[in-house]
């Protein structure tokens, strides 16, 4: 029987917004697992540029995210989805 001592797993969720499965497995480990790089990360240089573009053109030309993402497989051959 273990003793808690502290914020509940549902503080712990809503304070660092991650899911109950990722509290229980960070109280769980000695160790915690690093943070991963995610795949959007590498081609966050290439989003932010069709966003700061999209900002000069009419609402209804701008890019949506499934726009955004096509073009990140045709143009950069982006591994993602």
């Amino acid at each position: 029987m273990t003793i808690r001592v502290g914020m509940s797993i549902r503080e712990l969720e809503c304070k660092h917004g991650v899911t109950w499965r990722t509290v229980r497995k960070a109280l769980d480990s000695a160790w915690p697992e690093p943070p991963r790089a995610t795949a959007p990360d590498s081609y966050k240089r290439v989003i932010d540029d069709i966003l700061r573009a999209d900002l000069d053109v009419p609402r209804k030309r701008r890019h949506t995210v499934l726009r955004i993402f096509h073009r990140l497989v045709e143009e950069q051959a982006a591994d993602v989805s």
